[in-house]
């Protein structure tokens, strides 16, 4: 019976998108919360150099 449900056809709203990503695939594994909190954190840096190192030109 499990190998019944196994190769059960997906509906066809999804359009083949839940098998995608039950795949496993090789490489980094990273949680969103991260990578946001360094996209943020970079984000601060580059905008407290320009407070502290302004340009004369501009």
């Amino acid at each position: 019976m499990s190998s019944k449900k196994k190769n059960a056809p997906l509906p066809a709203s999804s359009a083949g998108l839940l098998r995608f990503f039950e795949d496993e695939t090789k490489g980094i594994k990273i949680k969103p919360e991260i990578v946001l909190g360094v996209t943020g954190a970079l984000i601060g840096i580059s905008i407290l150099i320009r407070v502290i190192f302004p340009v004369a030109g501009s």
